[in-house]
């Protein structure tokens, strides 16, 4: 799969990111915004992120004094801390974004941080997830991605009707429950998914 060049990457308070791919997007990416915990692992880690971004309930007194040069504290609650990055992010001009750390630790919270990348698509942002186990990408009509023969597919269909797939190893259908494109399979080196509307697609990381 080819992977667009990110400017800016966003560290959430979710699982810390350890998988090489989510590792790597973090390290090659020249902007890191942290939400709130997020901070908290990042630099102690030994690294400072460029910006921190949230309500501040979850990052600690310590990087609180610290960091307060860089913490960009806003209190709301219509917006959750990946939310109020994003926006911050796009409010900056930013376009390409990547997100680590959004899922793991608390299920509610994973739910509403991947459903979520559908709304920054409709901002005209490019973010993807990055997770410890694949990538989350929003899509969005035709879509064909580069993959290799057994990789895992998952389609989290959104408003989407017509799909189409070709490439993979199940028929898809317009989808009404997020379990049911679930675990479909690469049968070569790319595949394409064509419908009106948006859906999410999950792609694991290869081994």
């Amino acid at each position: 799969m080819e992977i667009p060049q990110f400017e800016a990457v966003i560290i959430a308070n979710g699982e810390y990111p350890q998988a090489t791919e989510a590792v790597n997007v973090v390290r090659n990416t020249p902007f890191v915004a942290c939400c709130d915990g997020g901070a908290n692992e990042y630099i102690a880690r030994g690294n400072c992120p460029d910006i921190i971004i949230g309500d501040g309930d979850s990052l600690s007194e310590e990087n609180r004094r610290k960091y307060g040069n860089i913490l960009l504290q806003i209190d709301e609650q219509e917006n959750n801390d990946q939310t109020k990055a994003v926006n911050h992010l796009i409010e900056q001009g930013f376009r390409r974004i990547a997100i680590t750390g959004a899922t793991g630790k608390r299920e509610d919270h994973t739910l509403g941080n991947i459903s979520l990348l559908i709304e920054y698509a409709r901002k005209g942002a490019t973010v993807y997830s990055f997770t410890n186990y694949g990538i989350f990408i929003p899509c969005k009509g035709k879509c064909t991605f580069a993959s290799q023969k057994g990789q895992q597919v998952s389609i989290i269909n959104f408003t989407a009707k017509g799909f189409k797939g070709e490439g993979l190893l199940y028929p898809i259908y317009d989808f009404t429950n997020w379990w049911q494109g679930t675990l479909n399979e690469c049968t070569g080196e790319a595949f394409t998914i064509e419908a009106e509307g948006e859906y999410l697609l999950f792609m694991n990381y290869l081994e």
